[in-house]
């Protein structure tokens, strides 16, 4: 069973365009869940994963193009059968939500 360090250290390879910074040191990851999925199809032991994420802003043009390479970073792994990307406003992301690694990064 895929932990939810797992799925977050997935998620490291999914960037935002714009920031050039992955999406888990930009603070937008809020919560990952995960569970069995009983009726997966092969039947080998697989699992749902919901992402819940915020964009840096409602009208971030890039916010296709992150709910994609979100969905399809998680889809290609084989353990996990589906994958539901919940976008929410609330709390609304701010520059502090940044980790130290994230902020190193961008020299901040």
């Amino acid at each position: 069973m895929l932990s939810e360090a797992d799925i977050l250290t997935a998620l490291r390879d999914c960037f935002d365009p714009e920031v050039k910074l992955n999406l888990v040191d930009l603070g937008l990851i809020y919560s990952v869940s995960t569970g069995p999925d009983e009726n997966s199809k092969p039947a080998w032991p697989r699992q749902w994963v919901k992402v819940t994420m915020t964009l840096t802003s409602p009208q971030c043009p890039a916010s296709g193009l992150i709910f994609e390479q979100v969905h399809n970073r998680l889809a290609g792994i084989p353990d996990i059968s589906k994958v539901d990307v919940d976008l929410v406003w609330e709390p609304k992301w701010t520059p502090h939500r940044i980790s130290a690694a994230g902020r190193r990064q961008l020299g901040i």
